[in-house]
């Protein structure tokens, strides 16, 4: 099984994409690590990818979807896998589309995961993530160790409040027609209240897709 997961920035998208993967036995595959990963390994792709991102260009969308092409061809992604970060634009759904179907696979489910723009803004604004793993802590103050990597925890500027405001109006702009996308080529999209403890919102997910 295939599952994409869509929703806003601070929805919790890692998080649950992390206890998704838990509790059903596949890899969560995000999209900015594995395109870290090939870069730091060098495969040829990878090497693709760094080309754009030494000249400070924006690695195109084909090479990503190369990129998560090569992964799902793992053994690792047999009995699927959580794709956190994979689609952001109509363009990339599409592209995502076709790229599992030359190996022969597909989105099998959509969780869309909602939550109030006040509390968006609210979770942004007092989040940190580790400077080393990218983990993002709630409520945990700049320059704190990170429990994973030991890392220091930093604020990133796009968490202000009114780059958070920014962000979420990107969102609407190219991320919510993703899900009329989804839905125009008859893939039900389901839509999770991701508002609650992550416990919480873990179940409903996990009720959402039968588990």
């Amino acid at each position: 099984m295939i599952i994409v997961l869509l929703g806003p920035p601070g929805a919790g998208k890692g998080t649950q994409a992390d206890k998704l993967a838990q509790r059903l036995g596949m890899p969560k595959i995000a999209t900015g690590d594995v395109l870290r990963a090939a870069v730091r390994d060098g495969t040829k792709r990878g090497r693709e990818a760094k080309s754009y991102m030494d000249r400070g260009d924006l690695v195109p969308d084909s090479v990503i979807l190369g990129i998560l092409q090569d992964v799902m061809t793992s053994p690792a992604t047999k009995k699927g896998a959580i794709l956190d970060g994979a689609v952001r634009t109509v363009p990339q759904a599409e592209g995502l589309g076709v790229t599992l179907a030359e190996i022969g696979k597909k989105v099998d489910k959509v969780l869309l995961f909602e939550v109030d723009d006040d509390e968006l803004v609210k979770r942004l604004s007092t989040r940190t993530v580790c400077e080393g793993c990218q983990t993002p802590y709630m409520g945990r103050e700049p320059g704190t160790v990170c429990e994973k990597c030991g890392g220091r925890l930093v604020r990133r500027k796009d968490d202000e409040p009114e780059a958070i405001r920014n962000r979420l109006e990107v969102y609407r702009t190219q991320t919510e027609p993703v899900i009329d996308w989804y839905g125009k080529n008859k893939m039900k999209v389901l839509r999770i209240d991701a508002d609650g403890p992550v416990d919480e919102v873990t179940a409903r997910a996990l009720g959402a897709l039968g588990k």
